[in-house]
């Protein structure tokens, strides 16, 4: 049968997208055929269709790095037909067809069924951000801190990942410090749980190697000198989290925070995560992630939108999370 889909092509080092019809005879290798009900645009993905990183390793390939939906076919141990699932990353948008289609076989082992509490759409509301910060609140966990230690400080704070993290940080009783470059959006930020809002600019100059603690921890999505700053400010014993690179890949900083403060720098790692640590995440978000912040930050496109979002996403003018309803 045949199935929407958007399709990146290369052609003269130019990537470009269409929505095309694909046939099953189109799909890759796999033990598991999901009928897939949404996806959603991250900026890995805004990365991939324009070509900005090389993310899309072959084409022509169907991009999206997330997608859940229901299963139609399986013969992987422990996934039956009718489970609703979520995918997250692996080889999506990279050597594999991802989730911005209707139809997607893959293996069974980068499955993970949702929790009850998760309609599909909810699992991409969340997405590999999502996720992520959950991870990284794990990750913020291990390393030793609680609410008691002090404030946790959450870089591009309107993103998704960021979003979230600052829903669930609140949630779970942690004072948070927003950074932000749009303070018109304030009122979102405090909505999902943001006591106190910075401006980012603050953080993305070249600082001192070390300054005056401020906070116990940090989730950073953003990297080069933003993160060198956030290190140089936490706190003694603190831990911070690094999952992103909006700003850069480098980090032009000193082992000063390291040495003298005994701060931890976790790296967070959503793509090869393995499958014990994602189930962990994803039941960590059904139990402490609200689901009423969750529909705050969320926007539902369609299909043809996609390559839109990805502009405005560039330039800085996509607030929270957008979900992709591959059948609109």
């Amino acid at each position: 049968m045949a199935f929407r889909a958007l399709l990146a092509a290369k052609k003269d080092e130019k990537i470009s997208t269409s929505v095309v019809e694909m046939n099953e005879q189109d799909l890759m290798p796999g033990d598991v055929t999901v009928a897939v009900e949404y996806s959603t645009v991250n900026f890995k993905d805004a990365l991939a269709i324009t070509g900005g990183t090389e993310v899309i390793k072959q084409f022509p390939l169907v991009p999206g790095i997330d997608l859940a939906g229901t299963v139609e076919k399986s013969s992987y141990p422990g996934i039956a037909v009718g489970d609703r699932v979520v995918a997250n990353s692996w080889g999506l948008s990279q050597t594999h067809h991802g989730g911005y289609a209707q139809k997607a076989r893959l293996k069974g082992e980068w499955l993970v069924k949702l929790p009850a509490p998760f309609s599909t759409k909810d699992a991409m509301a969340i997405g590999t951000a999502g996720y992520t910060a959950m991870l990284s609140v794990l990750a913020l966990e291990h390393g030793g801190l609680t609410p008691k230690r002090g404030d946790i400080l959450v870089t591009g704070a309107n993103g998704g990942v960021g979003s979230i993290a600052i829903a669930i940080l609140s949630d779970l009783g942690y004072r948070v410090i927003a950074s932000t470059g749009r303070p018109g959006e304030a009122d979102y930020l405090r909505d999902l749980g943001a006591t106190e809002i910075i401006d980012r600019q603050t953080l993305s100059e070249p600082g001192a190697p070390i300054a005056r603690e401020r906070w116990a921890g940090a989730v950073d999505s953003v990297g080069s000198r933003t993160l060198v700053n956030v290190l140089a400010q936490t706190q003694y014993r603190g831990v911070v989290t690094a999952c992103g690179l909006a700003q850069g890949v480098d980090l032009p900083g000193t082992v000063l925070p390291f040495i003298l403060r005994n701060v931890t720098l976790a790296g967070i790692d959503s793509v090869n995560a393995p499958q014990e640590v994602r189930i962990e995440a994803w039941s960590r978000l059904a139990r402490d992630l609200d689901p009423n912040k969750l529909a705050r930050t969320t926007q539902v496109v369609g299909l043809a939108e996609v390559p839109d979002v990805v502009r405005r996403m560039f330039a800085g003018k996509v607030q929270g999370r957008t979900v992709v309803d591959v059948n609109a």
